[in-house]
């Protein structure tokens, strides 16, 4: 049976790894699998979601911590920080970073521009804090698993 006769439409890896995250980031503390899948509407089978977030740990998107006999789930980052961590590991993986830098800051608008001298004027003096303002609290989902 193909995918338009079951009336449903197969997303990619990303746009699954960007649910789940937006799920993460509504709670206010870490959250478990169960959790997860259950803010996503239920309609992603629980080991999907058990996959998505064992690839977002493994990219550093996310880390994990025991809760019971499961584990609760906590972004490392905001999308933004995710955007920016994409950035960082498709440069680091090319031999002439310097070449790479320049063709993409000769590529941005004029607007871009101005933002990225403006960022980079601030961010002289500036410390770099973790994005995720520190959530702690209870563990959602926990016993549920």
């Amino acid at each position: 049976m193909t995918e338009e006769r079951r009336g449903s439409r197969r997303r990619g890896q990303g746009e699954l790894e960007a649910l789940v995250l937006s799920a993460l980031g509504e709670a206010d503390g870490p959250a478990t699998a169960g959790w997860v899948q259950e803010r996503l509407g239920g309609d992603l089978a629980y080991t999907t979601v058990i996959t998505i977030l064992t690839r977002l740990l493994a990219k550093g998107a996310v880390t994990r911590e025991r809760a019971g006999r499961s584990f609760a789930w906590t972004p490392a980052s905001d999308q933004a920080g995710l955007a920016a961590h994409r950035m960082r590991r498709v440069l680091d993986a090319e031999s002439d970073r310097e070449a790479v830098l320049a063709s993409f800051v000769t590529g941005l608008g004029p607007d871009d521009e101005r933002l990225l001298r403006d960022l980079l004027g601030r961010a002289g003096g500036a410390d770099r804090t973790d994005r995720t303002g520190g959530r702690t609290g209870r563990v959602h989902g926990a016993g549920e698993d």
